[in-house]
């Protein structure tokens, strides 16, 4: 289903088999391994932004962070959730393409559990197997973490600025 390009009947038709065929559950196998990867992702990229966004305002002595302070955090904070999450994104993609494959082979195919996947993958490839994929993982957040914290540090800062401005004038 993840693999082409269906319409709403389709995608309805198909919701419906897997709900007849595996229950509800089946609608949420990829759960666990998405909520491994993005819940600590999420974790780890507010706390270090917040030190690293503080630590560059100390060494700038700025009181409070510029686009580019919060950009150069935000870049930093992405590089280290995205690696230190990578195992993870690893584990989920190995999901995807289990069902994939199950789905082309029918329901004779039975998938693993989160677990087995991530020892399937140590036991084959070693650790390097759970972090490939690092290069193309860091190119896609990095910037990404920067542009996102970077443009919400702005966009707090001029609504903070607009409100104060409003407040003076109203009074």
């Amino acid at each position: 289903m993840q693999s082409r390009v269906l319409s709403y009947s389709q995608l309805k038709d198909c919701v419906k088999m897997a709900v007849k065929d595996e229950g509800i559950g089946s609608l949420w196998r990829g759960l666990p391994p998405t909520l491994l990867r993005d819940v600590p992702f999420s974790m780890m990229l507010w706390v270090s932004y917040e030190y690293f966004r503080t630590q560059l305002c100390h060494l700038y002595h700025i009181p409070d962070p510029t686009f580019v302070v919060s950009f150069t955090a935000g870049a930093i904070s992405g590089t280290i959730a995205g690696v230190l999450t990578l195992p993870f994104d690893v584990i989920k993609t190995h999901r995807q393409i289990e069902i994939g494959e199950k789905e082309a082979k029918g329901s004779g195919f039975k998938l693993t559990s989160t677990k087995d996947i991530a020892l399937r993958i140590y036991q084959e490839r070693g650790i390097s197997g759970l972090f490939a994929g690092i290069t193309p993982r860091i190119l896609k957040v990095m910037p990404a973490c920067a542009i996102m914290l970077g443009s919400y540090e702005f966009g707090k800062s001029f609504f903070r600025k607009y409100n104060a401005e409003r407040t003076i004038k109203i009074d």
